[in-house]
């Protein structure tokens, strides 16, 4: 009994000398595992209560049995298990002790953490992928005999410094009854992407390329290149509001003629989180002919996607696209609305 209990305190004593510490500046101690810290508020592991999210500056002294990475406001970067006496930090380093005061931490990250951040830097061109499926189905039978289905892809890939976005949509409906006339109701096709990189904190420099085709408005293919710079307005963890400006050359080719022209590049972009599972987007474009003033195209998309499951999810969404100058006898706005589920991968 008397080796049970010896050998029950030196188990206790291994755990114990095993596990990270944080002093607080009110004496209270915790134990668990250091997770990080963004020098606002530090992370700690515990098996009682999970993650703890403590104040950065009541944290008067930690402990780490396990190797901390530590970025220092003047941008030094430390690494090792951490101690603490007389108020500093003290890191082990490969090359020895290094004193580093606790107001002075920028960011301080475990080896799992710090595995994680240095993978966000410098991502595989397949990495890092978050993308959805929009799938929408009507189809009747009896007194009417229609069908309509409608299709959009999104993919989004960002990094800390830069974002490449993708789309690809399809609209097609008709009247399948004897002698309708139409007997196709809608038929459009898009797809396109924009590259987005960071010049500064706020500025940020883009490239971007769109394709439609419209066969009830007789438009074959409409092919739109440009780039320009973009302003972060906005840009926080449920926010985003960027500013564009630019330049684009289009090309469109109708059933009754083609044309070329540059024209200039003017919007905004919005993405709001709402909640824990909806998420709100909206962009609105402006492109005034610069061979032809007075003519114009405008495009303005509205949507909102609603978690349901981890991967399933109920998107709506609503596009309006203008041409001042269509066809003879062809209208100048094009609506959709549609509805339907969400299927979404990547992380």
């Amino acid at each position: 009994m008397r080796h049970l209990a010896l050998t029950c305190a030196l188990i206790l004593s291994s755990l114990w000398a095993s596990a990270d510490q944080v002093t607080l500046k009110n004496a209270d101690r915790l134990t668990g595992t250091i997770v990080q810290s963004d020098g606002t508020t530090l992370v700690l592991h515990t098996d009682y209560a999970g993650d703890i999210s403590l104040k950065w500056e009541s944290v008067q002294a930690i402990d780490s049995s396990e190797r901390l990475h530590l970025q220092m406001q003047n941008g030094k970067t430390l690494a090792g298990p951490v101690t603490t006496a007389d108020g500093k930090l003290q890191v082990s380093t490969s090359s020895g002790t290094v004193e580093a005061p606790v107001a002075e931490v920028k960011t301080l990250r475990n080896d799992k953490e710090e595995a994680a951040y240095q993978k966000s830097l410098h991502p595989g061109v397949f990495e890092e992928w978050k993308s959805g499926l929009n799938l929408g189905f009507a189809l009747t039978r009896g007194n009417s005999e229609t069908k309509n289905l409608a299709i959009a892809f999104v993919a989004t890939r960002q990094t800390l410094h830069d974002k490449l976005g993708a789309y690809a949509n399809s609209v097609y409906a008709s009247n399948d009854a004897p002698g309708a006339v139409p007997s196709t109701t809608a038929n459009t096709a898009g797809g396109g992407f924009r590259y987005d990189h960071d010049i500064k904190n706020r500025l940020f420099g883009f490239v971007a390329a769109d394709f439609f085709s419209d066969a009830l408005q007789g438009l074959n293919i409409r092919a739109v290149q440009g780039g320009g710079l973009g302003f972060h307005a906005i840009k926080n963890d449920r926010t985003t509001l960027d500013f564009l400006g630019g330049l684009n050359y289009t090309h469109e080719n109708y059933t009754v003629f083609t044309r070329n022209f540059a024209a200039l590049t003017i919007g905004e972009d919005l993405t709001h989180k709402i909640g824990k599972s909806t998420v709100l987007s909206q962009d609105l474009n402006f492109f005034p002919n610069l061979s032809h003033t007075g003519e114009y195209r405008a495009t303005f998309d509205f949507g909102t996607v609603t978690k349901m499951t981890h991967r399933l999810g109920w998107q709506n969404s609503f596009s309006d696209i203008y041409v001042t100058n269509p066809p003879a006898g062809k209208r100048q706005n094009d609506l959709v609305l549609t509805t339907g589920l969400n299927l979404s991968f990547g992380q």
